[in-house]
């Protein structure tokens, strides 16, 4: 289905950016996976893909936060791929706190990387999906960014602003024949979401439980090959942001 693409996907190298790694593999789609810090788990991740589905995969180590690093790491994609099709933004952190005593650095550190991190990855990717008259953008927002979420101010707001950007790209590049949505995951079985265990919200989600990867995976899957829309927002939240 993906035969012949390549996919780019930022925060790769775990929890949901692997799964979204490994789906797109499966549907036969080269590989890039973008990594922070933990080049083992991102050459797993590579590895995986490669042995499990025969595809090329090849780990990358950027800061998203940073415009020209992006740039660099594009170019080297670009180099070792040819070109590429698909953009997932999945990096993200969190640096939790009640916004009255919340440190300036948590919020630009969150801001940095989870909103100006997937304008980075778009601004220099593209180039390259001009030059293909094609390409399929996915950022990973959030249901704090719809609903909003007491101690987490700073990581709303940027997937809040993930939203906006989302639709803004989507109307700029459509006429171009690229789309852009974006997915909003609820509480979702991760590293991240492991303290969250006892989070009373979790008794408000009507399907009773918590998502997995795979789940975030498998509607990633469907907006890289849904060629009919764009700027939507796909929440993946069992339906706790109804």
């Amino acid at each position: 289905m993906l035969k012949g693409k390549v996919a780019v996907i930022t925060g790769g190298s775990r929890g949901i950016g692997a799964a979204i790694a490994y789906k797109l593999a499966s549907l036969g789609a080269d590989i890039a996976v973008i990594y922070a810090g933990n080049s083992q788990a991102a050459q797993r991740v590579c590895d995986k893909c490669t042995n499990e589905y025969g595809v090329k995969a090849k780990p990358y180590c950027c800061d998203v936060s940073s415009f020209e690093t992006v740039k660099q790491t594009v170019a080297d994609i670009k180099a070792d791929f040819g070109t590429a099709h698909i953009l997932v933004n999945n990096a993200g952190i969190t640096r939790d706190g009640l916004t009255a005593m919340m440190k300036e650095e948590d919020f630009d550190a969150v801001m940095n990387t989870n909103l100006k991190g997937a304008f980075n990855m778009i601004r220099h990717m593209t180039g390259l999906f001009l030059r293909n008259r094609e390409g399929c953008i996915i950022n990973i927002t959030s249901v704090a960014g719809l609903m909003g979420n007491a101690g987490q101010s700073n990581y709303s707001a940027s997937k809040a602003g993930l939203v906006g950007l989302t639709k803004s790209v989507a109307k700029e590049l459509a006429p171009r024949g690229i789309r852009c949505n974006a997915i909003a995951p609820g509480f979702i079985k991760t590293d991240m979401t492991e303290m969250q265990a006892d989070n009373p919200l979790l008794n408000m989600i009507p399907l009773g439980k918590m998502g997995d990867a795979q789940d975030v995976a498998d509607a990633v899957a469907y907006l890289a090959t849904a060629k009919y829309v764009t700027g939507e927002v796909l929440r993946v939240d069992g339906g706790i942001a109804m």
